[in-house]
């Protein structure tokens, strides 16, 4: 224990010796002072818990999201932002509708109810739904094997596992979620008339868990589903002793036109640099299947944490801090792209950009996509991290909110929690608020401050 604790003072005085510009003992003091007042003041798990259980549920384009918009407004006002803003855009409107239906059915045997949801942008079933045998691939590589031969007039269900040998389950899910992403268009390449794809949760449960699609114009729109990861191993099953199932289901969602909305922007203008901004946010919009408390409720109140924090210590960040609820990023990114169409259009000068969407489980690392000497600047400072869960600055990115901001040339980060539970709850009926540890949120919400405040200092050159 000793030897740990003298590796770390060892570090910290490393970092100190890098640190020549100002006194780097006085930034760890700064830091330990943010991690203080949050630790102890956070105004993060009340917020939170005030956007889930008084506004619940923020499709974009929904009664949930403007009433989100007002509130967060107000709690950037209440955290001492110098100036509290909404920024127009146009939203994807997408409704579920009424809950859907569906059962499987082999031969003349009793039907067996599923659990099901509509997927995120899918189109609705006829009024009287759709049924057909059903086919299961395993990989996008077998959906083009069987073509339109085996395929035609079939629903096809995709049954794509997250990789359980992947310690880092945001590769896994980003590798099987090939077949929600594209899996409905492609199987109606191919004459398909439904699609179930097998929800991306990490473990066996009896929630399904959405997320968006996206259609390609160049083929038919068919309607499509997930299905729970337990319902999605019973299908197999049953596929396995009887290929003769059939599968009915019913859906009621519909696509309606753009819809206008707003990005929610706080900002403490910086006392130098004030032209030189950097972002720090997280996406305001959620599915309607709960209360997005982990995606995204728990990112965009610890990017408002960062502005109380640095108001409520007096600190004053060289560089403008703006902290922005951005919207529709589930099934649109209309406030991505509204955020750099604006900072285009006024010529604004993005250094740095910092997303929380990873749920706010205990902080683990920083992901980051810089330049060659902002790395090693940022990666020089990662023992003032240490005390708090930060052990790692890797190479990866932001989240999508921040990503178009790359061709402005902005240095991105994201936060990295640990994600082992994340994907149980992720767009699942699960994630409430709940299943939010205070002391966890808070801790992301201290590493977020800490980032922002070291860049506000020293600037990223």
């Amino acid at each position: 224990m000793k030897m740990i604790i003298l590796m770390r003072l060892v570090c910290v005085l490393f970092c100190c010796f890098l640190l020549t510009d100002t006194s780097a003992q006085s930034e760890a003091g700064t830091i330990k002072a943010i991690a203080d007042e949050v630790m102890t003041n956070s105004k993060a798990y009340g917020n939170l818990r005030k956007l889930c259980k008084e506004v619940g549920p923020r499709v974009s384009g929904s009664v949930g999201a403007a009433n989100a918009i007002e509130m967060t407004k107000a709690m950037l006002l209440n955290a001492g932002a110098d100036t509290v803003y909404l920024q127009p855009c146009k939203v994807t409107h997408w409704q579920r509708g009424q809950k859907e239906t569906a059962y499987l059915q082999a031969g003349n045997r009793t039907k067996i109810a599923l659990q099901v949801c509509a997927l995120g942008n899918s189109v609705a079933t006829s009024p009287s739904g759709v049924r057909a045998g059903v086919i299961e691939v395993k990989n996008m590589e077998e959906l083009k094997l069987l073509g339109r031969k085996q395929i035609e007039g079939k629903i096809v269900f995709f049954n794509l596992p997250m990789n359980p040998t992947y310690i880092n389950t945001s590769k896994a899910y980003g590798e099987s979620g090939a077949g929600r992403r594209a899996g409905p268009s492609q199987a109606a390449k191919y004459g398909a008339v439904g699609v179930v794809v097998r929800s991306l949760s990490s473990n066996i449960d009896q929630f399904p868990h959405t997320g968006a699609t996206v259609y390609n114009d160049s083929f038919p729109k068919i309607p499509a589903i997930a299905i729970s990861t337990l319902h999605a191993e019973l299908l197999s099953a049953e596929l396995k002793k009887n290929g003769s199932i059939s599968i009915y289901f019913k859906t009621n969602c519909k696509l309606l036109p753009d819809a206008n909305s707003f990005n929610v922007i706080g900002e403490i203008r910086g006392t130098q640099f004030p032209e030189e901004i950097i972002t720090v946010g997280g996406h305001l919009d959620s599915w309607d299947l709960a209360e997005g408390a982990q995606d995204d409720g728990a990112g965009c109140m610890q990017s408002i944490e960062v502005v109380r924090v640095l108001q409520k210590l007096g600190l004053k960040p060289k560089r403008t801090v703006r902290a922005v609820m951005f919207m529709n990023e589930e099934n649109g990114l209309g406030g991505a792209k509204a955020y750099l169409q604006q900072a285009i259009q006024k010529n604004e000068r993005h250094i740095f950009a910092l997303e929380s969407d990873g749920g706010g489980f205990t902080p683990r690392a920083f992901s980051i996509d810089m330049g060659d000497v902002a790395m090693r600047k940022v990666k020089a400072w990662a023992p003032l991290f240490y005390e708090y869960g930060v052990y790692e600055f890797v190479a990866g990115g932001g989240g999508a909110d921040i990503q178009p901001l790359k061709q402005l040339g902005t240095a991105l980060s994201g936060l990295v929690p640990d994600n082992q539970r994340y994907f149980d709850i992720h767009h699942a009926a699960t994630d409430v608020f709940e299943n939010v540890s205070k002391r966890e949120l808070d801790l992301g919400a201290v590493d977020m401050a800490a980032f922002v405040w070291l860049v506000s200092e020293f600037g990223l050159n």
